[in-house]
């Protein structure tokens, strides 16, 4: 709850407009009326788990482009294990500055909006 909370407000400083799932099966949901242009997911979810949504996901054309950012645990496996298991873009880790890697993450994926 704390690590949504926080990259929620870090998505909102750089100009996101923020909608906060607390499941895979709602964040589907969600995709049914809204696209976003980037998704941030956690592995670790009830009812569907970040693997699972991101194949989902894949699956759709509407939402196959979307940037997927994962939130992993370090001892869940390494970076690259994760995001070829995974399908994800990007994988952060929530024991690390998990600002700082999401930053990161923006800036890699060139997420950032124009805030022009």
């Amino acid at each position: 709850m704390l690590i949504r909370h926080t990259v929620c407000r870090l998505l909102e400083t750089h100009g996101f407009t923020v909608e906060s799932s607390c499941n895979g099966v709602e964040a589907l949901g969600v995709l049914t009326h809204r696209l976003p242009s980037l998704i941030v997911t956690d592995l670790m979810m009830p009812k569907m788990g970040g693997t699972e949504l991101i194949a989902e996901l894949k699956k759709k054309r509407a939402t196959a482009a979307i940037p997927v950012i994962v939130v992993a645990g370090r001892k869940s496996a390494s970076e690259k294990q994760i995001q070829e298991e995974s399908g994800a873009d990007y994988v952060i880790f929530k024991d690390i500055d998990i600002i700082e890697q999401l930053e990161k993450a923006l800036t890699a994926l060139d997420c950032l909006p124009s805030l022009a």
